[in-house]
């Protein structure tokens, strides 16, 4: 279980700002462009709920790529109350589909504290070994599975910070995830 935060330009106190650093953030979470591409790459078809949706990951470490199937599962749209703080809260999550090299689920949240004006945005994973057959695949993921984990989220957390600051919606950088129609 792992929890990663990562500060993100405020905003003024009061409800998100209409094209601010939290609407950037939840846009650039709903594409799925936190990812770096040179990780982890997703395809999905566009439009529709993003509640049910199945997406194909396609997952890079030292030269082998891994296709891995998630289904979004929830997405989280409220006011919440934290540590008597309010706060407003835009997420998703989703959890592994059968197949998959882990078992567990991830959460990505954009949040905004309303009385300060600071923005967040948080990934909260829960995860094992899944159930792997191939004997030399399941002894690499013991072996070598946590450090892609680890750096998966930490890049996710950069990565956003960098598009959110940049201040232009939800770039397509060059080889970035994509979106299948």
């Amino acid at each position: 279980m792992d929890d990663y935060r990562q500060p993100l330009p405020a905003e003024r106190p009061g409800p998100p700002e209409p094209g601010g650093p939290w609407e950037r953030a939840q846009a650039v979470l709903r594409g799925y462009e936190f990812a770096d591409p040179k990780l982890v790459r997703a395809f999905f078809r566009c439009g529709g709920p993003l509640e049910g949706r199945d997406m194909l990951l396609e997952a890079c470490f030292w030269g082998l790529r891994f296709r891995l199937g998630v289904r979004v599962g929830r997405v989280i749209d409220e006011t919440r109350e934290v540590e008597g703080r309010d706060v407003r809260v835009w997420g998703w999550g989703y959890a592994t589909l059968q197949g998959h090299l882990e078992m567990g689920h991830m959460d990505y949240e954009v949040l905004k504290w309303l009385d300060s004006g600071e923005v967040e945005f948080r990934v909260h994973v829960v995860s094992r070994p899944g159930r792997i057959r191939n004997p030399i695949l399941r002894l690499g993921f013991r072996l070598f599975g946590r450090r892609p984990q680890v750096r998966f989220a930490e890049s996710a957390c950069e990565r956003m910070a960098l598009l959110v600051s940049a201040g232009t919606g939800v770039p397509r950088l060059e080889g970035g995830s994509a979106g299948m129609r």
